[in-house]
């Protein structure tokens, strides 16, 4: 008999258990990697503000216990009452799900470009902590207080304590991962430093300042910082290999995914050239690496792979017959960054590794198009280095592939499984519509190089 298990009797989950019990929902995994992604939450709030314009300087480090401070100097996260939801602030900042100042960012509300959307990453980070402090400077107050297991544990009935301030303002965050919750909590000082340097990439004049402190109580330290963003960060990829002049473009577009959906504001820029050499893509969203691509390496592949294609055959580069360029050809010689903002943004979840905006990928789509066309019109002799050397591309590609199928069917050819092996035949089966009727086997002695030629007469298995 099986057991019984109430069925019928559905849970909730509620408070901390949301995230303890399934982190992967929010962070991805519930690995390192799912860890990784709960750090940059809390991160990427502190971008959000020095983008606003509220300090350009922020300040992680990574202890020697595996727990992660951050520290910046914005406006100070809100912590006393709201009358409006009719709770203190820290409880919707920390303690609720779906609780945020960003969600009237299309209507001319703060962060118009922010990368946390959600109200999601800083809740799920502190229910995922074994504790976490938290201290804000407001200016004329500052305020203090501690979770443990994602429970306010601060001695004082409002949750927090409060003492008179120095005028200063900003946030720091000081958490442990918990291993209650993930199976790993060792991120890395590497991991650490690639992703501060993607956001100083993306994030014109921040900076980030990594301190990784030792078991013996000393530290390392880095800074990262793109005074210039995108364009900087090009040639520090392409340095000297690059065969024609690096280009940055900028434009803004209003539009919608549909058209029973709400307008949006899209902010895009990129930078790219073409090399011999290095051959590099990368996309940004609203700060967010968009490891997978979306929407805009979508636009990239459709308007390049036209443009070129369309320059070709205008220009008569193509051999008679010869077939058009593929996407390959292009990527192979290409050099290209983008990094666009939007107040809407659709992540494919919220690791927003990917984007998948209709209306982010028929602008960004039509407007690549139309600027590669004024630049080949404008730049006649790099219009022509670029398609020489995607046609390069193409032909050696072709070239490739039929040798690479010449040897494969003269491998594959000279081999027979009829005659590796002298007086052995290929097996054949004759289904004669009723069970077990149709296997057979070889009369021995029929090989193929000897016997008559005639039709072959099998031995029936019983």
């Amino acid at each position: 008999m099986a057991k019984e298990n109430n069925y019928n009797d559905l849970v909730s989950l509620k408070g901390p258990d949301q995230v303890r019990l399934r982190p992967g929902v929010i962070f991805g995994s519930d690995s390192v990697d799912g860890c990784r992604h709960s750090v940059f939450e809390i991160i990427s709030n502190s971008i959000d503000e020095a983008r606003e314009g509220y300090g350009k300087r922020i300040i992680i480090t990574l202890h020697a216990d595996k727990s992660i401070t951050v520290e910046d100097f914005g406006r100070g996260i809100p912590i006393d009452f709201n009358k409006a939801e009719d709770k203190y602030n820290w409880e919707l900042a920390f303690c609720t799900l779906y609780a945020g100042s960003k969600y009237n960012n299309n209507s001319g509300g703060n962060y118009s470009f922010a990368l946390g959307l959600n109200g999601l990453g800083l809740c799920a980070t502190q229910f995922s902590s074994e504790y976490m402090e938290v201290e804000s400077r407001r200016g004329q107050w500052n305020y203090s207080l501690r979770f443990e297991k994602g429970f306010n544990v601060t001695p004082d009935e409002r949750g927090f304590k409060k003492s008179r301030g120095d005028g200063s303002t900003g946030t720091k965050i000081t958490w442990k991962p918990d291993l209650e919750v993930f199976t790993d909590i060792d991120i890395g000082a590497d991991y650490l430093a690639d992703i501060l340097r993607r956001q100083a990439i993306v994030n014109d004049g921040v900076e980030l300042v990594l301190k990784d402190e030792h078991e013996d109580g000393t530290f390392t330290e880095q800074i990262f910082c793109y005074e210039n963003g995108i364009k900087d960060y090009l040639l520090e990829v392409v340095g000297d290999k690059s065969m024609t002049t690096p280009q940055y473009w900028t434009a803004e577009r209003q539009g919608r995914d549909r058209e029973d959906k709400d307008e949006y504001k899209l902010k895009m820029n990129v930078a790219f050239t073409f090399s011999k050499e290095v051959q590099f893509i990368e996309h940004y969203h609203n700060s967010s690496w968009l490891e997978h691509g979306g929407s805009p390496q979508k636009a990239l592949q459709k308007a390049f792979l036209s443009q070129i294609d369309g320059y070709l055959k205008n220009g008569n580069k193509y051999n008679k017959g010869e077939k058009s360029i593929k996407w390959e050809d292009v990527e192979d010689c290409l050099v290209f960054i983008s990094n666009n903002f939007s107040t809407q943004a659709s992540y494919e979840n919220q690791t927003k590794k990917a984007i998948n905006n209709e209306f982010i990928t028929e602008a960004m789509t039509e407007w690549l198009k139309h600027q590669l066309e004024v630049y080949f019109l404008e730049n006649p002799d790099e219009a022509v280095k670029i398609g020489t050397q995607v046609l390069i591309n193409k032909r050696s590609r072709e070239n490739a592939d039929k040798v690479r199928q010449s040897t494969l069917q003269k491998l594959t050819g000279s081999i027979d499984l009829t005659n590796r092996i002298d007086k052995f035949v290929d097996c054949r089966s004759n289904c004669r519509g009723r069970l077990g009727a149709g296997f057979r086997k070889a009369r021995p002695g029929r090989g193929v190089s000897g016997g008559d030629s005639g039709a072959r007469k099998d031995t029936e298995l019983s």
